[in-house]
């Protein structure tokens, strides 16, 4: 642990001493922004092909959304497994997991990546068709969905590779790495559609190839850095029982996200069926709304580092200090983000399309949901939470049944009879009610199992 602390960069963060009320917030503020400055550069496939293409092409590109997430958010869960292990090797100085879990780490995010894209593109039509995504813009999204599919390998990679920098608490080379890839992403965004004349397939290849990029930076970046994290190639293979551990909290996780895509991809089902203007309407607004998310989604994502570490180091009095701290940090962050897009709401929707009309339903959308997302924090601190001390398959499970659950069932039978915008918008706070009180009901009578560390893990930490 010794030689650890030494060779620690300036940049990363020591989660297992010292104050943690700013340690938290200068972790988590580059997970934020680099969650942020990813869907405004995702949001600039929809400006760019709203304004240069049309509002048929922005409902292609955004029906498309709930699709990408069903496929991309169960490998996105998959690497919050990896950041929990290399976090608590990382806070029992364990060097030799550390490698093991970073080289194992980076072949199941290329190997699932290639298996997914295989799987993506078979499924691709029938997907969009059970969607009920109209002939009209169909052929578009579908060329958008197949382009797309090309980079799962280096999107999944690119997120594994983020886990290893942030389980030891370099938050900023991702983000980097993701500026210059996004601003990549913006150029051949306008090239490929003003240029070379293509539409929503256009934007998909431009982020696919920055995603490339992005993912090979990073790799670079692993290959030449020192200590534990180092990637070498010829270390590159698979550990078992490495994979076991991460794939025991990853794939929950991963569930968990896909679970609110899949409630997605129903409640998008219903939005296809209110027609195109309320379709363009959703999928600007939805990208404007999700910056929220991102803010409090990077306090989850503090909340399970520091307490993957921390308890990796047996200090479970600090696991309870980052759960507070996170918890008030996400709910004041939150405030904040939700002030600045409500109010100027109409012009910033107007960035996708000048349509009026786009912008009315627009607004009720973002009105429904931003002014709820502290219902989110509750839900994204908590499961961040029990995720760090390992415990991930039962806010998978809350979350099944209290999000995914409450909106299938709003919309095959309330929604049915009731066949309004507003009607469906409002299953988006209830079912962040239902969800966020059960996981905190949960949370409390598990506390007590949960902040006791095991005789073995607290003599082998005091060894070290």
């Amino acid at each position: 642990m010794a030689d650890m602390k030494k060779t620690r960069a300036s940049h990363e963060v020591d989660m297992v001493h010292g104050p943690l009320a700013g340690k938290i917030f200068l972790f988590a503020v580059p997970v934020a922004l680099t969650g942020i400055l990813q869907q405004l550069f995702n949001a600039a496939d929809v400006a760019v092909v709203g304004q240069f293409v049309g509002k048929e092409a922005m409902a292609a590109v955004g029906s498309n959304s709930p699709v990408i997430g069903l496929m991309v958010n169960l490998f996105i869960g998959v690497s919050l497994g990896a950041n929990v292990v290399i976090s608590m090797a990382t806070g029992s100085g364990d060097e030799k997991t550390i490698s093991r879990s970073v080289h194992t780490s980076v072949l199941i995010a290329l190997i699932s990546g290639v298996i997914m894209m295989l799987i993506g593109e078979f499924i691709s039509r029938p997907l969009l068709t059970m969607m009920g995504v109209p002939g009209d813009i169909m052929p578009m999204a579908l060329a958008y969905l197949r382009t797309y599919l090309i980079g799962l390998p280096v999107i999944f990679l690119y997120n594994f590779e983020s886990a290893v920098f942030r389980s030891h608490g370099d938050t900023r080379t991702p983000l980097i790495c993701l500026i210059i890839s996004g601003l990549l992403n913006v150029v051949l965004n306008l090239f490929f559609v003003i240029i070379v004349g293509m539409t929503a397939d256009g934007v998909a290849l431009a982020t696919v190839i920055s995603n490339l990029v992005s993912s090979s930076l990073m790799f670079i970046i692993l290959t030449r850095s020192s200590g534990a994290y180092r990637i070498e190639i010829n270390k590159l293979r698979i550990d078992i029982n490495i994979m076991k551990r991460i794939f025991k909290i990853g794939i929950p996780a991963g569930l968990q996200g896909m679970v609110f895509s899949i409630s997605n991809i129903c409640v998008q089902s219903a939005v296809n069926s209110l027609g195109s203007d309320i379709m363009a309407a959703s999928s600007a607004a939805f990208n404007i709304e999700i910056l929220a998310y991102y803010i409090i989604n990077s306090f989850g994502q503090a909340c399970t580092t520091f307490t993957g570490q921390n308890r990796g180091a047996a200090e479970m009095r600090r696991c309870r200090s980052v759960l507070r701290i996170s918890l008030g940090q996400a709910l004041v962050g939150c405030g904040l983000i939700i002030v600045a897009l409500l109010l100027p709401g109409k012009y910033l929707l107007g960035i996708f399309n000048s349509d009026p009309i786009v912008a009315e339903y627009g607004i009720i959308r973002m009105t429904y949901i931003l002014a709820f997302e502290f219902l989110n924090a509750f839900m994204e601190v908590f499961s961040g939470a029990l995720r760090g001390h390992g415990y991930s398959l039962a806010p998978a499970l809350i979350t099944l049944f209290g999000v995914c659950g409450v909106r299938i069932l709003w919309v095959l039978t309330y929604f049915q009879s009731h066949h309004t915008f507003d009607v469906l918008m409002s299953v988006y706070p209830i079912s962040w009610a239902v969800t966020a009180a059960v996981i905190f009901i949960y949370y409390m009578v598990k506390r007590k199992k949960i902040y006791s560390v095991p005789p073995e893990a607290r003599t082998a930490v005091q060894n070290k």
